[in-house]
């Protein structure tokens, strides 16, 4: 019986069976890729918001802290965003005829909240409590950034599962002192992993093998 395949077939094969192989590969890779890109994660990349509010000038020129406006962030489960009544606090006497504050004035003559739009989100199965984070001295600027240099707010990093363990995982890299948490640009008194050591047993931190059990987040 003559040979149905001529003898270059296992060659074509081979390189077919590589072709596909390596195609995969490359969408594989292409997908890891945009899920780390800016154009997935949006980190860096401004939110249009109907009123511009410039954080760098607000934190660094005038000084004010962080719970000025996200009042009760350290006794909340969420970050709450500032009512036009903590806006007008200065806007009745200051810059009261700025056209991009007109927002502002109307929002606190109709009564109507505005609108902001969300920078940053975490999704519904996930549970995250501002409160016991600011309490166990996990510093603002850990997760949102050096928001005291810019002019609009901008996500500073994305919210992996794998951001979240590793904090959980190695807790004194990234606690500060109460007295420092809404600072912005902090250095530590003292090496972090020493002072961080303090803390854990200071704030009294769960070992890392019960911080990053599945119910701390998923409940």
């Amino acid at each position: 019986m003559s040979q149905l395949f001529p003898a270059r077939s296992n060659f074509i094969a081979k390189i077919s069976i590589l072709a596909v192989v390596l195609f995969m590969a490359a969408i594989a890779g292409g997908l890891v890729w945009y899920i780390y890109s800016p154009a997935f994660t949006k980190v860096g990349v401004a939110i249009p918001q109907p009123v511009p509010f410039p954080h760098n000038f607000h934190i660094a020129a005038l000084g004010l802290d962080c719970r000025y406006c996200h009042v009760g962030v350290d006794q909340s489960s969420f970050a709450d965003l500032p009512p036009t009544e903590t806006c007008m606090s200065c806007h009745s006497q200051i810059a009261t005829t700025l056209a991009s504050l007109q927002p502002v004035r109307d929002s606190y003559a109709n009564g109507t909240p505005i609108q902001w739009n969300r920078v940053n989100s975490l999704p519904d199965y996930v549970y995250f409590n501002h409160q016991i984070h600011v309490n166990k001295g996990v510093g603002c600027e850990t997760c949102h950034g050096r928001v005291d240099t810019e002019t609009t707010a901008v996500r500073a990093k994305y919210f992996y599962m794998s951001t979240c363990t590793e904090c959980h995982s190695n807790p004194e890299k990234y606690l500060r002192p109460q007295a420092n948490i809404y600072d912005m640009g902090y250095t530590p008194s003292e090496a972090q992993m020493t002072l961080g050591a303090k803390l854990v047993k200071e704030y009294d931190i769960m070992p890392p093998n019960q911080l990053v059990d599945c119910s701390i987040c998923h409940r």
